[in-house]
């Protein structure tokens, strides 16, 4: 009977509070048995239920849409293409600097261009946390 007593304040904690108006909705979730299991797994990991999970999940202001970690990842492959282009450009003023012994006026532009893809990759990077 204790054991029992145990077990229920342990589930009671998992769950959402009643509220005074009583649950109105309900909504019926079809998910593959990959997906149940990751369900399964983090409820479990963060000790609430599935259902709570996933309310949370969805009604959290922190988490990112779909939309908008496309967005991201758009803008961070648009960023590693453009760098990839501008260390292109590095290497061939690198190049040119070894072999005439000068540094080009070419190389400043192309420091300035470097510093502001890096300003681009800070942005992007504060704007996933």
């Amino acid at each position: 009977m204790a054991e029992e007593n145990a077990a229920r304040s342990g589930l009671s904690r998992r769950r959402r509070e009643n509220t005074p108006a009583g649950t109105k909705k309900r909504r019926d979730v079809w998910v593959t048995v990959e997906e149940e299991a990751a369900l399964v797994a983090r409820a479990e990991r963060e000790k609430v239920t599935v259902p709570n999970l996933l309310i949370s999940s969805a009604l959290s202001e922190h988490s990112d849409s779909p939309t908008e970690r496309r967005a991201v990842a758009a803008e961070l492959m648009s960023l590693h293409n453009l760098l990839a282009r501008s260390s292109n450009n590095i290497n061939q003023l690198a190049r040119q600097a070894n072999a005439t012994g000068e540094f080009p006026a070419q190389a400043r532009e192309a420091l300035k261009h470097i510093r502001s893809v890096a300003m681009r990759i800070d942005d992007a990077i504060d704007g996933l946390m």
